[in-house]
Order: C-alpha cells, then sequence, then structure tokens
C-alpha cells in the first residue's frame, strides 16, 4: 500500500485556500499525514523596476512576511488546531522552485494545489506556478479548481 506521511499544501492566501483546505485535511486523517503549509512570498528584489513609493525594498519585504505569518497562524489555529498534524512555513522566492524545494527536502508524498481557472492571455502574462510543479515534482500532484466546487 502507498504511504502517504506528508503531505504539502501551497497556500497563496486567498480565500480560496478555505474551499480547498478541507479535502486536504480529509486526506490527512485518512493516512495520517502531516500537513506541510507552505505560503512563497515572491521576493520583491526580482520585480525589476517595480518602484513602491516611499517604502525600501527590505522592509516592504518584511512586512509582507510578517503579516503572511499573521495569516497562516490565523488558518492553522481556526482550520487545522485539533484536527491535524501540521507544519507551517513561509519563506521568499520564487514560487514554483521553493514548492519544488520543499518537495525534495521534506520528503512530500502528494502535493495539493489550487488553480486559479487562467487560460489563454491572462495565463501566459502571469505565469503558471501549477503547471511547473506538476511537470517537475517527484510526488504525485492533486489539483482542485475552487471555482468549480
Amino acid at each position: 500500500m502507498i504511504e502517504i506521511k506528508n503531505i504539502l499544501f501551497p497556500c497563496d492566501l486567498r480565500e480560496t485556500n478555505s474551499i480547498i483546505l478541507p479535502y486536504v485535511i480529509s486526506m490527512a486523517k485518512k493516512y495520517d499525514s502531516t500537513i506541510h503549509l507552505l505560503h512563497v512570498i515572491v521576493d520583491v528584489s526580482k520585480w525589476g523596476g517595480l518602484y513602491i513609493p516611499h517604502i525600501p525594498l527590505d522592509l516592504y519585504q518584511k512586512e509582507a512576511e510578517q503579516a503572511a505569518e499573521k495569516m497562516m497562524d490565523k488558518i492553522c489555529t481556526e482550520t487545522l488546531l485539533g484536527r491535524s498534524k501540521f507544519i507551517k512555513k513561509v519563506v521568499s522566492g520564487d514560487p514554483a522552485a521553493e514548492i519544488l524545494k520543499t518537495i525534495r527536502t521534506e520528503n512530500i508524498d502528494l502535493v495539493v494545489m489550487g488553480t486559479h481557472g487562467l487560460n489563454g492571455l491572462e495565463l501566459r502574462m502571469v505565469g503558471n506556478v501549477t503547471d511547473k510543479v506538476i511537470k517537475e515534482s517527484k510526488a504525485p500532484v492533486l489539483v482542485i479548481n475552487p471555482f468549480r466546487l
């Protein structure tokens, strides 16, 4: 039988996470797995030329990390506490690269990701983290479209 001990849920802290998270919790209970919640903050120094008025980039980055930590804490206490084993992590960098790195370093057995439902030009403009993870992940990736549930 396949063992699923570590489930990665990369969350972007949007409202749609609350639609996907019950599926993650259900799988974690079924397999007695640990849920790894990961939020990746895009490193603003890589934005190239984008000007954020009156805020030094390092301060902006730090504030973004603190806000993400608070939101992750809220998700954990309101949704996961007492229901599942979980580990939360907030990092800065390229979202796809950080997700793939976490898959390798945390021995992830299953990845559960949401999709934004983008298509066509919109998808090409913003890129597709989910697509890159599907193509490069060593672990199976379950993609949930929260807009269809």
